[in-house]
């Protein structure tokens, strides 16, 4: 059985085809997904994105708030009460606490609407001192005066 060589090179076109299309498809999708990790890598990276976090004088959070359930952002000088148990609450952050700065984080809007150069409030963090330690050290201080 002799085949011809025009219907041999037609055959071995078509399989290198149906063998190359499916190999290139994925070449091209793993080179898509590596360069989106490459990008996303770069990228800032918030744990926090979309809070409002209080920060203590040694840089530890004591709470995050997600900024879609604020009505205003806190100014410097403004007092917060954060959620907890009570000032004897082995639970750090609970209590008063006074804002001594905020700082405003923001980002490229991503959105498809957006105009160029469009940015976004990604976080917001506000640094805080305790009134707590202030007091306590106060009525230490008016025992010792006293006793």
């Amino acid at each position: 059985m002799i085949i011809s060589l025009p219907a041999l090179s037609y055959t071995a076109n078509i399989l290198s085809f149906f063998v190359t299309a499916p190999i290139a498809a994925a070449s091209w999708y793993q080179a898509l997904r590596a360069r989106q990790e490459v990008r996303r890598s770069r990228d800032l990276v918030i744990h926090s994105e979309n809070c409002l976090e209080f920060v203590s004088a040694d840089g530890h959070c004591v709470n995050l708030v997600p900024l879609e359930t604020l009505h205003n952002l806190p100014r410097p000088g403004d007092v917060v009460l954060l959620p907890g148990q009570g000032v004897a609450s082995p639970v750090a952050g609970t209590g008063a606490w006074r804002i001594e700065r905020v700082e405003h984080i923001y980002t490229q809007s991503t959105q498809k609407s957006a105009r160029p150069q469009e940015a976004r409030l990604t976080k917001t963090m506000a640094y805080v001192v305790s009134l707590h330690d202030r007091a306590a050290l106060a009525i230490a201080g008016d025992l010792r005066s006293l006793g």
